[in-house]
This record gives structure tokens, C-alpha cells and sequence, in this order.
């Protein structure tokens, strides 16, 4: 087969915004270093003040996409992202995370011997502390001829302006799943973006992420935004949003989106190490991902660790443009 054809497309750059113009999108990433001090606490106030803000917040970082001929435009944000984490007490649906040694602490000190009383345990936080988010983007809006120079960080638009219409895809029809083959070529890598949003060592219990990677192709752009979640000796949990659009005179075109929540026991992942003594890959989120995608949807989209996470499942979506 012979190489794509190579669109015309033009490219711009700034100290710390990228972007490209092609087949009528414009598709802009800005990455900042984390966040300083006013920067957080003008976010945290934004947030209302009741979400403690992760370690690394990179409040400014942002990725936009602008469909031009319709002004249609997603955008994926920091402070939108954790608007998505829940503040106050956790509920049903909510997958609560307890620390893996908090049950083993209670009992050396109440269990058969012990001299002490069962403490009442009361939340401390009120807020999710592992930061799970399924945080899938939001619409926003954006000028077709606005320079990168002066993009701002994109903001939501209110309902009675929205101009996506996601609905679930025809699972019979091939033009609204994202076809991995395509995006398996070896095909040239136009623009790549990757945008970190916020990380946390959750008091080192483990660790929270999310970034958002996107990259554009002769005949498509492709991308993943992903959440990874691991308590250590608890559970593994990963939430991702998949974005893809063809270049291809389709009418009418669309975006296609897959979203994909996967949780399970640490010991589930843990077994699955290439070397059972090298526990480095147990940080990585990309084999994360594939130790809890390929499991038995049984175990990693049903049953979980047994929080009762709302986010576990697939499904996917299109939006006309």
C-alpha cells in the first residue's frame, strides 16, 4: 500500500502553544510548567475552595479542537477536569478508596489482646483524595481566525449554546468505531501533542494522573485522554476518553468517541509483571491500561475492586458535525 498523501496543513508555534490547521480543524495544545502559588490559589477559588488541588497541577495546560467551517470546538482542561472529582461525602456510584493498610491498623490495635476500644472513624477529607475523575472533555468556543498567540484557556459554553449531539453509535456500522488498523500504520506523524493535566502521589499510597496525548495524521486525528488511578496493595483503576475523525469526505462527518472505565484488585494487576521482583511497570500507565483491558470484562468492567465505580463499562459515541 502506498503512503498517505500528505494534506496541506500549516503549523504554528509559540513559547508554549502549538498548533495545527488542517482539513478544516485547527487543533491547538499548551503546555506550561506545574502551577506556582497564585496561579493555585486562584484555580483552588474557582473550584470553590472545597478541593484540595493535586501536587502537580498544571492549570494552564490545555488541548482545543476547532472544527472551523462550524465553529464546533472540544476542549480538554485542567480545572474542568477536576470539577469532575467529587467534593463532599462520598456516595453510591462514587467508587471510595481506602487506604490498604487503614484496615490492618485498626485491627493490631482492637483486635483479640488488644486493651483499646474500636476509635470511631470519621472522614477527614471531604473530598474523592484519589482524584478519579471521568472527566470526557467539554464544548467550548473558539474563533476560527483567532492566532495562537492569543488563545486563553478554552471555557465551557452554557446549555442553550451547545452544538454537539453525542449519541451511541451503530455498533453494525464501521464509520463509527475508531478503526485501530488505520492507526496501527506506520503513517507520518503531522502534529503530536502531550499534555499533562494534574498528577498526585496521594500521600504515598500510590498515585493519580491524568494526561491527554493527541496526534494528527495524513488522514486522521487521534486521541486519548487518560486517568490512572493506583492505591498501592488496594486497586487499579483507569478511565479513559477516545477521540477520532477522518479526514475523509464523509457526510455528514463525525467524531467518534469511546469511553472506557476498568478497575481491579492490585493483586489482579500485580500478577501479570513481566518479572514478578521488578514492580516499575506497576507506575506505568500505558501497561496499566493493557493489563486491565485485556482481563476478563467480568472482572475489570463488572465487578472491579468492588467500590461500586460508576465509571466501569464501554461505550461508544458520534456527533454529526
Amino acid at each position: 500500500m502506498s503512503p498517505p498523501q500528505i494534506p496541506k496543513h500549516t503549523l504554528q508555534e509559540s513559547p508554549t502553544t502549538r498548533s495545527i490547521t488542517v482539513s478544516n480543524w485547527t487543533i491547538t495544545s499548551s503546555t506550561h510548567p506545574i502551577s506556582n502559588a497564585p496561579q493555585c490559589d486562584a484555580l483552588h477559588a474557582s473550584l470553590g475552595g472545597n478541593l484540595p488541588l493535586p501536587e502537580m497541577t498544571f492549570g494552564q495546560n490545555y488541548l482545543s479542537l476547532l472544527h472551523r467551517p462550524t465553529g464546533k470546538a472540544w476542549a480538554f482542561t485542567t480545572d474542568e477536569a477536576l470539577r469532575c472529582v467529587k467534593t463532599g461525602e462520598l456516595s453510591e456510584g462514587d467508587g471510595p478508596v481506602k487506604v490498604g493498610y487503614a484496615d490492618k491498623w485498626l485491627q493490631s490495635r482492637t483486635g483479640e489482646g488488644s486493651m483499646m476500644p474500636m476509635p470511631e472513624v470519621v472522614a477527614t477529607k471531604p473530598y474523592d483524595w484519589t482524584y478519579t475523575t471521568t472527566y470526557t472533555g467539554h464544548e467550548t468556543q473558539l474563533e476560527a481566525d483567532t492566532d495562537i498567540s492569543s488563545i486563553v484557556e478554552p471555557r465551557p459554553i452554557n446549555e442553550a449554546q451547545r452544538k454537539f449531539k453525542w449519541v451511541d453509535a451503530d455498533p453494525e456500522e464501521r464509520s463509527q468505531s475508531i478503526p485501530l488498523a488505520e492507526l496501527s500504520r506506520p503513517d507520518p506523524i503531522l502534529f503530536y501533542a502531550e499534555i499533562p493535566l494534574f498528577e498526585d502521589e496521594l500521600h504515598d499510597n500510590g498515585s493519580s494522573s491524568l494526561l491527554v496525548r493527541i496526534r494528527v495524521m495524513p488522514t486522521c486525528f487521534f486521541l486519548l485522554s487518560r486517568f490512572t488511578l493506583r492505591v498501592d496493595n488496594v486497586l487499579f483503576r483507569t478511565f479513559d476518553t477516545r477521540i477520532y475523525h477522518s479526514f475523509s469526505f464523509e457526510s455528514p462527518p463525525i467524531l467518534v468517541r469511546e469511553l472506557g472505565g476498568w478497575e481491579a484488585p492490585y493483586d489482579h494487576v500485580q500478577r501479570h509483571l513481566p518479572k514478578r521482583d521488578d514492580l516499575t511497570p506497576l507506575t506505568d500507565p500505558t501497561f496499566i491500561a493493557k493489563v486491565l483491558t485485556e482481563m476478563s470484562k467480568r472482572i475489570s468492567q463488572r465487578e472491579g475492586a468492588k467500590t461500586g465505580w460508576r465509571g466501569l463499562g464501554s461505550r461508544a459515541q458520534v456527533a454529526a458535525l
